[in-house]
């Protein structure tokens, strides 16, 4: 756990790290990290992993591992066939031992989906439950963040309706000081190891959710430069992104210099 001076005494504060490999958790971990969530695909935004690589990740590590229940990267309004699918992850993922379940779902008029959305925290029980950035694409956060009172999710990732919490900090903070006693609000969203400092003066939380990459070269001596595997807008072939444990630790390191590490 790591704690902070914010002026009114000592006050826990804990590191969730984005991450969408099984290197990346073992890094996050050995920096220090309190939790990850754990995705594929980070280039849209984190979508579900696969089952081999989260039970691969937990047979290697003991840091808590929050799973993304995402199908498809774009919008969070979903098919019948995709929240179907939604549904069988969160089972499989519980049984296989999860610690929490990351989602979101909303209505096509940018409302939370409070019928799919209570499905599925009642499959996930007793798990707790993170409902993600879809919450920055409703309509009105203020009912958006009653409703998932009501519904009983333990948690909001947001970056406070803005792209990055810099952005978004005024109304991040008028969520934490009406809603912090209600539900865990955890501001995420463009925190990096070298503004970390910044957000902590900037938003009084108790959980901060970042993404600590940095690229490192493919093993591959034969390349093919000519051919890709994804679309027009796609990322290096050759270019592989792990969570850097350094950063991590630069993270973990600040914080302790704020507060004391118990």
């Amino acid at each position: 756990m790591q704690w902070i001076d914010t002026g009114e005494g000592n006050t826990m504060k804990i590191i969730e790290i984005c991450l969408d490999s099984i290197e990346s958790i073992i890094a996050a971990e050995a920096g220090g990290a309190d939790r990850v969530e754990f995705c594929s695909d980070l280039f849209e935004g984190g979508l579900t992993p696969t089952l081999g690589m989260f039970k691969v990740a937990k047979a290697k590590t003991t840091i808590p591992i929050n799973v993304m229940i995402r199908p498809r990267g774009g919008d969070f309004c979903y098919s019948d066939l995709e929240f179907e699918a939604m549904k069988e992850d969160v089972r499989l993922f519980k049984e296989a031992g999860a610690n929490a379940i990351v989602f979101g779902i909303l209505t096509p008029e940018g409302r939370i989906d409070k019928k799919r959305s209570g499905e599925l925290i009642s499959i996930a029980r007793p798990l707790p439950v993170t409902f993600h950035r879809a919450f920055d694409m409703s309509v009105d956060p203020f009912e958006a963040i009653e409703d998932l009172i009501e519904l009983g999710a333990e948690r909001v990732l947001t970056s406070g309706g803005e792209p990055s919490v810099f952005e978004g900090s005024e109304l991040l903070n008028q969520l934490l000081e009406r809603y912090g006693n209600r539900i865990t609000i955890m501001p995420g969203g463009g925190i990096k190891a070298h503004n970390i400092e910044r957000v902590l003066k900037m938003v009084r939380a108790e959980e901060y959710h970042m993404n600590l990459h940095a690229s490192q070269p493919s093993k591959m001596s034969y390349r093919k430069d000519h051919i890709h595997m994804g679309g027009v807008l796609r990322q290096e072939e050759y270019l592989i992104q792990h969570t850097d444990e350094r950063k991590v630790q630069a993270v973990t390191d600040l914080m302790t210099q704020y507060g004391t590490l118990s």
